[in-house]
């Protein structure tokens, strides 16, 4: 694989994904050549996220009426290594690589049925006011009931 600066240890890095979602390339998003706009990985980080927040339980927590946080993404990239076509199953892993006062680095990596990688990225998530536009740092509650933690 080449190199991409926020994989240190390619090896270790791909073993420590547990949680995924799987997805099914649909026609609408791919391109004349039948191959998986350039745009759509980004919608696949999404759902994937979007899962990975209810299954860590922070959905349930920006949810509420009474929360005044809502997470937003404060950048997020991608690295294509492998085409994809339409009808192609690919598993879209997410974890946290780090985390700050109000924010997490996650990584993501969609793997297909033979096992290969076909992209990979990176992307920063800020919990935020909705009143304030300002980043609230993690409640002790969400780092003790584990939703804002580590992959192992």
């Amino acid at each position: 694989m080449k190199q991409i600066t926020y994989i240190d240890d390619y090896c270790s890095w791909r073993e420590s994904f547990q949680f995924y979602n799987e997805v099914k390339v649909r026609f609408s998003e791919t391109d004349m050549f039948g191959h998986l706009n350039n745009t759509i990985p980004f919608t696949y980080f999404e759902q994937a996220r979007i899962e990975y927040f209810n299954h860590q339980g922070l959905m349930k927590e920006w949810l509420k009426d009474s929360s005044d946080c809502i997470p937003v993404v404060g950048d997020l990239q991608c690295h294509y290594l492998k085409q994809v076509f339409f009808e192609e199953t690919l598993k879209i892993y997410v974890k946290t690589n780090s985390i700050g006062t109000s924010s997490m680095d996650l990584h993501y990596m969609a793997v297909n049925t033979q096992n290969e990688i076909c992209f990979v990225g990176r992307g920063s998530i800020i919990q935020m006011s909705k009143l304030t536009g300002k980043g609230v740092p993690w409640s002790e509650e969400l780092r003790k009931l584990g939703a804002v933690k580590l992959a192992k």
